[in-house]
């Protein structure tokens, strides 16, 4: 029987999984592109947040957030449908993948910005590249680009680095780093002593319905959009087409809608600029009023 995993909903994680007996199950350009493809196909569909991916020959490594507490779903959803791909095109029978993908709990904040640093710096640590910009086939070059990736979440990546150059700096400075990983009986975490017994406690094997669980999944889960407008229309009394953003209360109504929409429902801001309410942005001044907004909320512990 296997063993648990350690999770739960709004977790984030560095998972890799390797191909059995170390074989390049993606040996050239047309293999990692499948399974991109395939990553941002199961992403959607199962609502998982990727914040950061690399794929070498052998294996692939991605940091994500478990956002719909259906991390185990994903995986093997993810890991079949490129083994399904490879056994078509090189033949054979049998496991594609080397056992169960490896999964390492992150604490959020200063350890995951870590951890994504980490991951993008792989093909360094390889040989294969003397500078991580120069390989392709990871997430590095979607940060700080001015568009919406189809896969990573990078805005709320570069709202964890802040600024280019601080991203950079951290590169620079894990290059020749390692992550230390903290062994507990439900697996590997990247943490401190006391997020680890708090990740311990939170996590649920029996899948009881608490409070603490329904609340995580208010937090967690993306939702429709159409609800979550819907519930800010009954929960300020207005209808958002009548929001008059000549107004400081419509200004401030628009951040709300903004941070929910985003946090929400997880749409990317492309998507949110298509409401009339968000028509007289620009998807930079967009991306900067929900990252003041939120560090408001930091400050004020809301």
């Amino acid at each position: 029987m296997n063993r648990a995993r350690i999770t739960y909903q709004g977790a984030y994680h560095h998972v890799m999984n390797r191909g059995i007996k170390g074989v390049d199950i993606f040996s050239d350009d047309k293999a990692k592109d499948y399974f991109l493809s395939a990553l941002e196909e199961k992403s959607k569909k199962l609502k998982m947040r990727i914040l950061a991916y690399c794929i070498m020959d052998n294996h692939y490594h991605l940091i994500l957030q478990n956002s719909s507490e259906r991390l185990s779903d994903f995986m093997k959803q993810l890991n079949a449908q490129y083994g399904i791909y490879y056994r078509k095109r090189e033949g054979g029978k049998g496991y594609v993948f080397q056992g169960r993908y490896k999964s390492t709990l992150i604490q959020e904040d200063r350890y995951l910005d870590m951890a994504i640093v980490y991951v993008l710096l792989n093909p360094v640590r390889k040989g294969e590249v003397s500078d991580p910009y120069r390989y392709r086939w990871s997430s590095i070059h979607e940060y700080f680009s001015g568009y919406d990736s189809s896969i990573v979440d990078n805005k709320f990546v570069e709202g964890i680095f802040k600024r280019i150059e601080r991203f950079k700096e951290l590169l620079n400075e894990w290059t020749n780093k390692d992550i230390e990983v903290k062994n507990t009986k439900l697996g590997g975490v990247i943490g401190e002593s006391d997020f680890i017994e708090k990740a311990l406690k939170q996590f649920n094997r029996r899948k009881v319905k608490t409070k603490s669980k329904r609340r995580r999944k208010e937090d967690y889960i993306f939702k429709p959009s159409e609800e979550v407008i819907r519930r800010f229309e009954e929960d300020k009394g207005i209808e958002i087409q009548d929001i008059n953003t000549n107004t400081i209360k419509g200004k401030r109504l628009r951040v709300e809608l903004l941070i929910l929409l985003k946090d929400k429902a997880g749409l990317k801001y492309t998507e949110i600029l298509k409401y009339p309410l968000f028509y007289q942005l620009k998807y930079s001044s967009l991306g900067k009023l929900y990252e003041r907004a939120r560090e408001k909320m930091k400050e004020n512990d809301i």
